[in-house]
């Protein structure tokens, strides 16, 4: 089993993952993807998830998402047991505390981007869905672009609008598996700053999943996956602080 990797932050666990095991396939090309993984992640913390393809980096994210589940082994968020819920109490529990970025842009060609963002929050039930939809789509500098589908948007604008539709519901988690992968160098580079502003401004927690091992060092704190292993790295800048009240 991998230790239990924490940071140094003063701040309360929102993270823990405990000797998680994950495999994936049928029979022969069953695969042993995560091996005895353990992980603590702070509120408030940046922690960007390294390794080769096929390390287990996504697969570790989908699994702290709610989106994978694991062979054994507990995975705990904002103090809530995964292992208690059913997929619906999973859904439910993913759309009020956890935002995600993932590195296709996943939007529906036939909505705008104003109804790309609403959509799922009138699903949840927010009576203010077109009014925080706006708002979020200006906030990521889209606010001319909100009756735009996506066909008719940018690569990067497209990100932007899958960024504001991940932030949305004011999660206290944001979580990104490779959200530059389909970007060009320098489209890539602002949506990166965008996500890292809005970690720093909301006091929001944020893993990201990166191969750019200079982009991971811009995070509180590095894990690298080897092999379905983690293994932590020292962080390059301070932990991250609690958000001013």
């Amino acid at each position: 089993m991998d230790s239990l990797i924490a940071s140094s932050s003063p701040f309360p666990d929102t993270i823990v993952i405990t000797n998680v095991n994950l495999s994936l396939g049928e029979g022969a090309a069953r695969v042993h993807i995560l091996k005895g993984v353990s992980l603590r992640v702070r509120a408030g913390e940046a922690v960007g998830l390294i390794g080769a393809s096929g390390s287990g980096k996504s697969t570790l994210l989908m699994v702290m998402a709610g989106l994978e589940r694991p062979d054994d082994g507990e995975v705990v968020v904002n103090g809530v047991s995964f292992n208690g819920l059913d997929e619906d109490d999973l859904a439910r529990f993913r759309g009020r505390h956890i935002g995600i970025v993932f590195q296709s842009f996943h939007l529906i060609p036939t909505m705008t981007a104003l109804e790309n963002v609403a959509v799922p929050l009138e699903l949840a039930g927010r009576s203010d869905a077109t009014e925080r939809a706006a708002r979020e789509l200006t906030a990521v500098g889209l606010g001319e672009r909100l009756h735009h589908y996506p066909m008719q948007l940018s690569g990067g604008e497209q990100q932007r609008v899958a960024l504001a539709r991940a932030l949305a519901p004011d999660p206290a988690i944001l979580v990104a598996d490779e959200p530059t992968g389909n970007l060009d160098e320098t489209t890539g580079t602002q949506i990166v700053d965008m996500l890292f502003a809005k970690h720093r401004e909301r006091g929001m927690t944020l893993v990201l999943v990166t191969h750019d091992s200079s982009l991971a060092r811009r995070c509180d704190r590095v894990v690298r996956l080897r092999s379905g292993h983690a293994e932590d790295t020292p962080a390059r800048h301070a932990p991250a602080t609690a958000p001013a009240s």
